[in-house]
């Protein structure tokens, strides 16, 4: 995907009110006096997806602690996300974006590098969204493996 089509820092964050893994939803701008990290994955239930997914959760407690909601975005539908809570014992909130609007906008999807060829999907990415709204940092194509530790460091979380 293009640089252009991605957020930067300063960026105002774009809102969205996406269905969760328990029947519910959640709007980013009702968090807002909230520092937001909002991560996008490709898929539920696969290794790195779960090691991700597994690193929020273990380092909930301190990055809330910091004043810090934790949102993980995907394509697949709130009841998959369910099973993935269930069978990884997630804590961390799991959003579903079956038609790919939010992931899109924020710059998650599209092009990218997978084996050597380019394909259209998930770009893995985190973004940090400040008490603001805006955009405090955005990071595309980061690795799944030590993310969220080198994340807490840069934000001092």
């Amino acid at each position: 995907m293009p640089e252009q089509n991605r957020l930067q820092a300063g960026d105002e964050a774009p809102d969205f009110t996406l269905p969760d893994d328990r029947g519910g939803a959640v709007t980013l701008s009702q968090l807002r006096g909230r520092r937001v990290i909002v991560y996008f994955y490709p898929a539920a239930m696969t290794r790195g997806c779960t090691t991700q997914a597994c690193d929020f959760s273990d380092s909930l407690d301190a990055l809330q602690a910091a004043g810090v909601t934790v949102l993980g975005i995907s394509p697949d539908p709130p009841h998959r996300l369910a099973e993935f809570r269930e069978r990884d014992g997630l804590t961390i909130t799991l959003l579903s974006d079956p038609d790919r609007q939010v992931l899109t906008r924020w710059g998650a999807f599209g092009e990218k590098m997978s084996y050597g060829k380019t394909v259209v999907g998930v770009i893995r990415s985190t973004l940090v969204v400040g008490a603001d709204g805006r955009i405090e940092k955005a990071m595309y194509n980061v690795r799944a493996t030590g993310h969220v530790a080198k994340l807490r460091r840069e934000l001092a979380l």
